[in-house]
């Protein structure tokens, strides 16, 4: 465990010692990312590390592989900032940090610790909204961010000193963390309410979600890569650990929560089908997604929680990958319209080809692992009732219809006459695709990896 918090620790003073910071940053990244691969395949039933700070299990570990796989490519995606030369050492210095803080996030084995882990991931992602966004609408954006994520970051506080002043401690670790007193006379369905709400918006779900689309939109390529791909997944995490703790009461509530994410995944799914805009279409179908590791997750059952994990983990890649194609459009043609963007076929094939490898695992088609978690979460559903059918087989054509739609749309026509077929791509784009792409495919050869964690 701590082989990959101190090295991270240190990577902080790479953009102030080195003046070659860009390219060992990523080096760095991607072999603290392999240093922390033998933790999967290392088949365990409780914890691989554990004390009265920090913990790690096979959720926790794979979590962090993402979050350093993420942000080795987040900065090779970057070209933009290190050729323009706009505070790069800043920018750097931020995704280290914002990696940091996310390693510990998902190692803390307490719950207090995780709280302000998790506020603290606020920060650099609004520093980088604000500072690399693409329009002064960013400004908006970085408000929406905050007010919504600390707005319902505050009953969870309140939440947390309740169970500290009654229970006396906040471990993650500790089978009983609450006394029967307190089961007797706090716990009701609005003390719930208040402890998951925070990460009901971070994941986001749907009537809580307006930030992300925004977010998204004005976020520069790293910003919308981290959103999609890492900070998501702190809301799935905590959801998880806390219903681990409280399996009963999320059972309980998982009717409405369930209503209210299924039947909000089917509403911005129909909205990814009218979007004009490439960055805003990815965002919306994020809502979808989360959806179902919200149904998973709250129906408290082994086949649920295991496809939460799988699906959380194969959006991060594939949406972040995502958006990274999506910049390397905007970088030919600059602009984002899907009205205008066209004929990408006919300009560079290739680039067409990874359109095509990733809107085929955004719509959970074989051998990708996103198949595997979405298998995973209806067989969960179905084991709960047959009516969630309904509104899970809607999302998933109309996940297909939109994923058709972002491909078509793009990349077939007739190339504009105004954009310029001779303006190249960045002649590394193929190793970002590739990075993004082959842990899709080839987790499918044994998805116990990041699935049985339980």
């Amino acid at each position: 465990m701590l082989n990959l918090i101190i090295p991270s620790m240190f990577l902080l003073l790479l953009p102030i010692l080195s003046t070659y910071f860009w390219q060992l940053s990523v080096l760095s990244l991607f072999i603290l990312s392999f240093l922390s691969f033998p933790n999967l395949f290392s088949s365990w039933t409780s914890p691989l590390f554990s004390n009265s700070i920090l913990f790690l299990d096979q959720m926790s570990s794979s979590l962090i592989s993402l979050t350093l796989w993420i942000s080795a490519i987040m900065i090779m995606s970057s070209n933009s900032v290190f050729y323009n030369k706009t505070n790069k050492t800043r920018f750097v210095f931020l995704i280290l940090l914002l990696s940091l803080i996310l390693i510990l996030s998902f190692s803390v084995s307490n719950l207090l610790n995780f709280y302000i882990m998790f506020e603290s991931s606020l920060i650099p992602t609004l520093l980088l909204v604000l500072g690399w966004g693409y329009q002064p609408e960013r400004l908006q954006a970085g408000l929406y961010l905050m007010l919504y994520t600390i707005c319902a970051s505050l009953p969870l506080l309140l939440s947390l000193m309740m169970i500290f002043s009654k229970n006396g401690h906040l471990s993650l670790t500790l089978p009983a963390p609450l006394s029967p007193q307190f089961l007797s006379s706090f716990i009701n369905p609005l003390w719930w309410f208040m402890t998951i709400i925070a990460f009901m918006v971070k994941m986001p779900l749907y009537i809580v979600h307006l930030w992300l689309p925004k977010a998204h939109v004005e976020a520069p390529i790293a910003g919308s890569m981290i959103l999609a791909g890492l900070l998501l997944k702190l809301g799935g995490y905590g959801l998880l650990r806390v219903s681990y703790l409280f399996p009963s009461l999320m059972f309980n509530s998982s009717s409405m929560w369930n209503s209210v994410a299924l039947w909000g995944a089917f509403i911005t799914s129909m909205i990814c089908l009218r979007q004009s805009d490439i960055k805003s279409l990815i965002a919306y179908s994020s809502v979808g997604h989360m959806a179902l590791v919200v149904l998973g997750v709250s129906l408290i059952s082994s086949w649920g929680w295991q496809g939460a994990l799988t699906m959380m983990i194969a959006h991060g890649l594939c949406s972040s990958c995502l958006f990274s194609l999506a910049n390397m459009t905007y970088e030919s043609t600059h602009t984002r319209s899907m009205f205008l963007t066209k004929g990408i076929l006919s300009i560079a094939p290739a680039l067409s080809l990874w359109w095509f490898i990733l809107s085929i695992a955004n719509m959970a088609a074989p051998p990708s692992i996103n198949l595997f978690g979405e298998i995973s979460l209806i067989l969960s559903a179905l084991w709960a009732s047959l009516w969630y059918m309904i509104p899970i087989g809607l999302c998933s054509f109309l996940a297909a219809a939109y994923s058709l739609y972002l491909f078509t749309s793009t990349n077939h026509g007739s190339i504009p006459s105004f954009l310029n077929p001779i303006s190249s791509l960045s002649s590394h784009f193929h190793s970002i695709s590739l990075f993004h792409a082959a842990p899709i495919f080839l987790l499918i050869l044994n998805p116990t990896l990041i699935s049985s964690w339980l």
